[in-house]
């Protein structure tokens, strides 16, 4: 398979030019493009579009994921809507990725299965929610819960990366504060100590020590510490120690809480939106092991379908595992019961995310004042340090 760029005739005779993707040759674009009603002119063999590894940001997805859904609810035709949007996209990965979605809805392709080439910009989840949607006739009311989804989503993951915004600006400037005293200040007082023959005690030594350190020999530090951070970054890319970082973080001391409580959020939210709109309950529980991309959670759904598949209920199901919420477990129980799981589960998953924000903000009303007292405690130390020589010499005098 390959893609082509191509020059094409309309009924009318109009010329225009194109790009098809994933096609075995000349003749099979010829026949796709009849299908269609169009002629080809000429085509030849294109170079490798780098468009699905470009970064599309998640913003843009929400904003088009929004825009196709009040389109197509507004009664324009899926093509339409998608013809629309590739001319308005703002970059040219979009771009490149909905005029490929188009091109396939065009030759009689599902819109799911358009968008399944492109999971890993849209996620499972968006795909799996056009599948159902098609297969309901729900998908304006799909498309509708995607971008809610996908905006609560972009919210959380904000509000978390915000939330350690001030942690990483803290310890930074601590950082700079270090170096500049001990490129700068240290030396100053290391020649004056050492004119007035001053004896220096272990906390002023171990500061100059670290001064010509940093001084002498910091290219030599910082390349084998940068290959250390490349080689363990790298390493950190493989399956297996993801999921062991996965797990740990699920186990933290302090973070660990939170952590489950936004792993439970991506896991519920999604299965409540694909049972809303017609996705089996087994069905559900599998997609979603699989968007939320964390191992742990996959065992778990992977139990989920066989307990369900059993004949147990959703409740009894969760409540089985202990990192669901009794809040999500009572509320799945309660939505069984008066037949509105999907309507019961999204009440219980917004009250989550209503636990995850006040932990969210906790967090971070204590971690200003502790940042703070700890980088004061630092450069205090690195002061007293600086200065310890200078009281002794003092004492000596009187």
């Amino acid at each position: 398979m390959a893609d082509y760029e191509y020059t094409a005739r309309d009924r009318c005779g109009n010329e225009f030019c194109g790009t098809y993707r994933d096609v075995s040759g000349i003749s099979a674009l010829r026949g796709e493009l009849e299908k269609i009603g169009y002629v080809l002119v000429r085509a030849h063999q294109a170079r490798k579009s780098s468009h699905r590894k470009a970064r599309i940001s998640e913003q843009d997805i929400v904003a088009f994921t929004y825009k196709f859904a009040g389109m197509y609810s507004a009664g324009l035709s899926v093509i339409g809507c998608l013809e629309t949007l590739e001319s308005q996209a703002d970059g040219p990965s979009l771009r490149a990725v909905l005029a490929d979605v188009r091109q396939r809805v065009e030759v009689g392709s599902s819109l799911a299965k358009a968008f399944e080439p492109h999971q890993n910009i849209f996620s499972g989840f968006f795909v799996g929610m056009l599948e159902a949607g098609e297969a309901s006739g729900k998908l304006g009311e799909a498309l509708e819960m995607s971008a809610v989804y996908l905006d609560k989503r972009a919210t959380l993951r904000a509000k978390i990366k915000s939330a350690f915004v001030y942690p990483i600006a803290v310890g930074t400037v601590c950082l700079g504060v270090l170096s500049c005293l001990l490129l700068f200040v240290v030396p100053v007082f290391t020649k004056l100590y050492g004119n007035l023959h001053v004896r220096l005690p272990w906390p002023t030594q171990l500061l100059v020590t670290a001064s010509e350190m940093l001084k002498g020999r910091g290219l030599l530090i910082l390349v084998p510490l940068a290959g250390v951070v490349l080689v363990s970054w790298r390493y950190l890319d493989t399956d297996r120690l993801r999921n062991r970082w996965n797990r740990f973080k699920l186990r933290m001391p302090v973070l660990g809480k939170l952590n489950r409580l936004i792993l439970v959020s991506r896991f519920v939210r999604p299965f409540a939106m694909l049972i809303s709109v017609g996705v089996s309950v087994i069905e559900a529980f599998r997609i979603v092991g699989e968007i939320v991309r964390n191992e742990e959670m996959k065992e778990i759904s992977e139990t989920l379908v066989k307990t369900t598949q059993a004949g147990n209920p959703v409740g009894k199901a969760l409540a089985a595992h202990p990192i669901f919420p009794s809040v999500v477990v009572h509320m799945a129980v309660s939505g069984e019961q008066v037949g509105k799981l999907a309507e019961m589960l999204t009440k219980g998953v917004d009250l989550l995310d209503r636990d995850i924000e006040t932990i969210i903000a906790r967090l971070v009303v204590k971690l200003e004042p502790a940042l703070t007292l700890v980088m004061g405690l630092v450069v205090g130390l690195v002061l007293l340090g600086v200065y310890l020589p200078m009281f002794d010499y003092m004492t000596h005098l009187k």
